[in-house]
């Protein structure tokens, strides 16, 4: 028989290694602009990152805000230069996750 303290350790390094992953890629809420300060859609497959806070997002030269439509099928990028709109751009989210420019 496995020991308790054995089994606990187990799920907790399975945790460890897994909820990170589940996090980032269901970290988007449709219709909820998100903020970051880089985007780069060549990755694959393509992880947010970590969002930024609105303190955060007024200090940074430029960012992105990022909104996942209702169906979850395509996100809008917003580039900001000095909190000024500098462009838009919209994907289409693939089923590897991975992003395809609209």
């Amino acid at each position: 028989m496995i020991p308790a303290a054995q089994v606990l350790r187990s799920i907790a390094t399975l945790c460890l290694l897994v909820l990170p992953h589940a996090v980032a890629a269901a970290a988007l809420v449709p219709g909820t602009p998100y903020y970051f300060g880089n985007f780069d859609p060549v990755q694959r497959p393509w992880e947010p990152g970590q969002d930024l806070n609105i303190e955060e997002v007024f200090k940074n030269y430029q960012y992105y805000e990022i909104v996942l439509d209702r169906d979850g099928k395509e996100i809008t990028v917003n580039h900001y230069i000095q909190n000024r709109k500098a462009g838009s751009e919209k994907y289409l989210v693939l089923p590897d996750r991975s992003l395809r420019k609209k």
